[in-house]
């Protein structure tokens, strides 16, 4: 396997936003921002992907507030910059390992299910609190286990049903951060404080279960591990089309969502 697990490239910036995003990323991220603390003028965004919290964001903030929204992947900065003109926003490719950002510099971090990304947690994380004031704000979310979102459990089962030799393993690290005390722990040794983790249970809704099967198959990186091992495409998202249209309906599809939400004090 040549390809970057977490490469988002090519078409699946604008596949992942159109497909996936209103339906997955969308409900999340509208909680994420009304946790916003009132008063929060300077945010940085830590993978902002393409945007979707992002807008949420800006609509949380002040008028005189600032966003910096940050992501490693600069294609999915580059759809988010085709949508969102806010003049409030600026735009930056940025690793959460080594924040290119002074001491103490914002308010409030956030950070929509990337995390599970970085390959140094405890290093993200000591870096998102050296960026904040003191009393600043932590806010980021991770996906619960995935038995509990179910949609994207179809997904997997039969990506590993169709290459049961060389299964495509991509879905194990959104999925990688799922126990509540681990995250409470995690976020405790980075040195916040008031710690606390929320599971949040929402309702995924697409307009049809075509529509989603094109953002699941096509609009993640899963996409380049299944061409690799040569997936007959349409019929593979043919057959995920299905899958959810039999358990979740078609004409909407729709499917339960379960994230875990921290919040934390620097």
């Amino acid at each position: 396997m040549t390809s970057s697990p977490t490469a988002f490239t090519g078409s699946i910036p604008e596949l992942y936003d159109r497909h996936l995003g209103p339906v997955l990323f969308e409900p999340y991220a509208v909680d994420l921002a009304r946790r916003l603390p009132p008063g929060a003028a300077r945010v940085l965004e830590i993978a902002a992907g393409t945007g979707r919290v992002s807008r949420q964001l800006l609509g949380a903030l002040p008028t005189d507030g600032t966003l910096l929204a940050t992501d490693l992947n600069d294609t999915m900065l580059a759809q988010a910059r085709q949508v969102i003109t806010d003049a409030r926003v600026t735009w930056r490719a940025a690793d959460a390992q080594a924040l290119p950002l002074g001491d103490g510099e914002f308010d409030a971090v956030v950070c929509q299910f990337g995390l599970m990304f970085v390959p140094d947690k405890p290093l993200a994380l000591r870096e998102m609190r050296r960026v904040l004031r003191t009393g600043g704000r932590l806010l980021f979310n991770t996906w619960d286990h995935l038995d509990r979102n179910e949609a994207t459990q179809v997904l997997q089962e039969l990506a590993l049903a169709a290459f049961p030799g060389d299964p495509p393993l991509f879905m194990r690290i959104p999925f990688s951060m799922p126990d509540r005390e681990a995250l409470r722990a995690l976020v405790a040794d980075a040195g916040f404080t008031g710690v606390e983790v929320d599971t949040v249970q929402c309702t995924g809704h697409s307009e049809s279960a075509a529509h989603l099967a094109t953002g699941m198959v096509c609009g993640n990186p899963l996409w380049h591990q299944l061409v690799e091992r040569g997936v007959d495409a349409p019929a593979f998202e043919r057959a995920v089309a299905a899958a959810l249209a039999a358990r979740f309906g078609d004409r909407p599809c729709v499917s339960p969502l379960s994230a875990h939400v921290v919040t934390a004090t620097a």
